[in-house]
C-alpha cells in the first residue's frame, strides 16, 4: 500500500525558520490574521486528510479506474466521499477571493498544501486543481455576475471546475484550432467544437461542471489574435444560480492511460452549447493563461509531491529489507543480512530523492512567496521573479520528479516493477506532469524566449543578485558563487547567439532551464543549512547539502557546457535521416 504522512516537520522548519513567514506577512494586511498557530493548525489538518482520506484510495483508484457508460463517467469507489470530505473543508477555497466566500490564504502556504494533496491521491486531486484553476480565471477576467454566479459554488466543490483548450488537430499550436462560437440574441453564444485531453471534462463528483472553452468568433482573426475564452457550464445556471437544464455538451468517451486512472481524461463534444464570454472578445488566450499559468505550477506540486511519495517509500523498504553485507563488514551480525541501508550506492538514491525532494519544497514555497508579494504587497520585482520562474517550477519539478520516482522504483528492485509495493504506480502517474499543462520542452522555450531573451535576461539577473553568498554559511560561499557565474556566462552566451542562431534558444532551452533549477536548488541548500537546528533534524539537512553539493551540484558544469555549444550538432542532420 501505498503509504503518505505528510512532512510536517520539514514543513514548519521552511515556514518559520526559513521563509520566517509570522514577520514576513505582517506587513501584508491581508495576511494578518494568518497566525503561527493557525497556520500549523492549517497545515497539520491537511496532512491528516492527505494521509487519512486522499492516501488510502490511492491504489484502489488506480485499479479500478473511471468507467464510461453512454456520456456518464463513474470515478473509482470512495472518490466521491474523499472528495466531498475535501470540498466541505474548505481545501478550494484556500486562495479564493474573500469576497465570493474565498478564504484569500497566501500562495505560499497554499503550495505546501498542494503538495501534500498531490502526493496523497493525484487522480483524486485533479479534479481539485482544475476547479482552483478556473476560479482564478473567472476571478481575474469575470464580470461581476459571472463571479456572483460561479465563484461560490467553485469553492464549496457544489461545482467542479475544467479547462479545454485542446483539439485532435491541434496540441500546443492552438493558434489551428477550429471550436466555434455564434453570438446569439441574448448576448450568450453557440459553441460548437470537439476537445480532447480534457481532464474532469465529465465526472460524478458534483452538482455542475464550468468549462472553461477556447473557440473562435466569426470573423476572428487568424492564429491565436483570433481566440475567446467562454464559460459552458454543463448545467445552465437557473435563475437563483442553481444548476438548471442541461447543456448541449456531452463526454464521447474518456481516455484509457498510462497512469492517474482515477483521474476522468474525456473527449468532450460542444453541439450548439450555451456560452458566456469571459473578458474581452479575441483575448481568451492571455484570459486562460491566468489558469494554465496556476496549473503549471500546480502540476510543479504534482512532481514534488510524487519525490515525497516515492522517498517515503524507499526509504522505509531500505530500513527493513535485508539484503548482503556492509563492505566494511556486518553492521547485523545476528541476522542473515544488513538493511539495503549499509550500501553505498542504495543510500546515493535516496540522498539524491531527498536531496531534490527538500530543496523543491524550499524553492516551491519562493515561487508561491513571489506571488504573494506581487499581489498584496505590489511587489513589481516579485511579479516578474514569479513569471520568470514558473516554467521552471513546471519543468524541473517534474523533471526530477520523475528521476526521483525511478530512483524509488530501483531500491526496490524487482518488487519495485510489480504492482503489490505502488511504486511502479507513482512512476505512472508522475510521468504525465511533464505532458501536460505545456510540455516541458515548450516550458524551456517559454523560460529562454519570453522570460530571457525578451528582456536581456535582466530579471534573471536581478533574481541572482537578490540572493547574496556572503550571507551563506562559509563552506557553500565559494561553490555558490562558481555556480552563479557559470549560470550568468551561459546565459550571456546564449542573449549572444540568438541574434545569428534562430535555432539556438530551442537547441539549448532544456539544458538552461536545468542549469538554472540546480542552481537555486544549491542556494536553497545552504539557506537550509543557515538557519538549521542543532538537532538531529539539523544534522540531517547538513549532511543532505553536502550530498548536493558534492554529487549533485556538478551537474551544472556539464549543462554550461552544453548550453555553450552552437545549434548545429542538433540542427545539421537532414530530415529524411530521421
Amino acid at each position: 500500500m501505498l503509504d503518505y504522512q505528510a512532512p510536517e516537520r520539514d514543513i514548519e522548519f521552511l515556514l518559520f525558520r526559513l521563509f520566517d513567514v509570522s514577520n514576513r506577512w505582517a506587513d501584508i494586511p491581508a495576511f494578518a490574521d494568518f497566525s503561527a498557530e493557525l497556520v500549523s493548525a492549517v497545515v497539520r489538518e491537511g496532512g491528516r486528510l492527505a494521509g487519512e482520506v486522499m492516501a488510502p484510495l490511492n491504489q484502489s483508484g488506480d485499479e479500478e479506474g473511471c468507467q464510461w457508460r453512454d456520456g456518464e463517467v463513474t470515478t473509482p469507489s470512495g472518490f466521491k466521499d474523499a472528495f466531498a470530505e475535501m470540498a466541505s473543508g474548505g481545501w478550494l477555497s484556500l486562495s479564493g477571493n474573500p469576497e465570493y466566500e474565498g478564504q484569500g490564504m497566501p500562495k505560499l502556504l497554499g503550495c505546501l498544501l498542494e503538495e501534500m494533496f498531490w502526493a496523497a491521491n493525484s487522480s483524486l486531486y485533479l479534479y481539485g486543481t482544475l476547479t482552483v484553476g478556473a476560479t482564478l480565471c473567472i476571478d481575474a477576467h469575470g464580470t461581476d455576475e459571472q463571479k456572483t454566479t460561479y465563484l461560490p459554488k467553485l469553492y464549496s466543490g457544489r461545482w467542479t471546475g475544467a479547462m479545454a483548450l485542446t483539439e485532435a488537430h491541434a496540441g500546443t499550436d492552438l493558434g489551428i484550432m477550429r471550436t466555434k462560437a455564434e453570438p446569439a440574441a441574448d448576448g450568450s453564444y453557440r459553441i460548437t467544437g470537439t476537445k480532447i485531453f480534457i481532464t474532469s471534462g465529465e465526472h460524478d463528483l458534483a452538482e455542475n461542471i464550468v468549462h472553461l472553452v477556447l473557440a473562435r468568433l466569426p470573423q476572428a482573426p487568424a492564429g491565436t489574435r483570433g481566440i475567446s475564452l467562454f464559460i459552458v457550464p454543463k448545467f445552465l445556471p437557473d435563475e437563483e444560480g442553481e444548476a438548471g437544464e442541461r447543456n448541449a455538451l456531452a463526454s464521447g468517451s474518456i481516455e484509457h492511460k498510462m497512469g492517474i486512472r482515477g483521474s476522468a481524461t474525456s473527449v468532450m463534444n460542444y453541439d450548439d452549447a450555451v456560452g458566456y464570454l469571459v473578458g474581452e472578445a479575441d483575448a481568451g488566450l492571455a484570459a486562460m493563461f491566468t489558469m494554465m499559468n496556476y496549473e503549471r505550477l500546480s502540476v510543479g506540486l504534482q512532481g514534488l509531491g510524487a519525490s515525497e511519495l516515492a522517498y517515503q517509500q524507499a526509504a522505509r523498504y531500505a530500513r527493513d529489507r535485508l539484503q548482503g553485507r556492509a563492505a566494511t563488514g556486518p553492521v547485523n551480525p545476528d541476522a542473515a543480512a544488513d538493511p539495503l541501508l549499509v550500501h553505498p550506492d542504495v543510500r546515493r538514491m535516496l540522498l539524491t530523492i531527498r536531496a531534490l525532494t527538500e530543496a523543491g519544497r524550499a524553492f516551491a514555497m519562493f515561487v508561491g512567496m513571489q506571488l504573494d508579494l506581487g499581489k498584496y504587497a505590489d511587489d513589481e520585482q516579485a511579479a516578474r521573479f514569479s513569471q520568470l520562474l514558473t516554467p521552471v517550477a513546471k519543468a524541473f519539478l517534474t523533471d526530477r520528479g520523475l528521476d526521483c520516482a525511478v530512483l524509488a522504483q530501483q531500491v526496490f528492485g524487482g518488487h519495485g516493477y510489480v504492482r503489490e509495493w505502488g511504486v511502479e504506480q507513482i512512476v505512472r502517474d508522475v510521468r504525465i506532469a511533464q505532458i501536460y499543462e505545456g510540455t516541458n520542452g515548450v516550458q524551456a522555450i517559454d523560460f529562454v524566449v519570453r522570460k530571457i531573451v525578451r528582456d536581456g535576461g535582466e530579471t534573471l539577473n536581478q533574481l541572482l543578485d537578490s540572493l547574496d553568498p556572503k550571507t551563506l554559511p562559509e563552506a557553500y560561499q565559494r561553490p555558490m558563487r562558481a555556480a552563479f557565474t557559470r549560470l550568468r556566462e551561459a546565459t550571456r552566451h546564449v542573449l549572444g547567439a540568438v541574434a545569428d542562431d534562430p535555432d539556438q534558444a530551442g537547441a539549448v532551452a532544456t539544458d538552461l532551464l536545468d542549469l538554472c533549477g540546480y542552481t537555486l536548488y544549491a542556494w536553497f541548500w545552504a539557506e537550509m543549512v543557515r538557519v538549521s537546528p542543532e538537532d538531529d533534524f539539523g544534522r540531517s539537512k547538513r549532511d543532505t547539502a553536502d550530498f548536493y553539493f558534492a554529487r549533485i551540484l556538478p551537474r551544472t558544469e556539464g549543462l554550461a557546457a552544453s548550453v555553450c555549444s552552437d545549434s548545429s550538432a542538433v540542427m545539421q542532420m537532414r530530415q529524411e535521416n530521421f
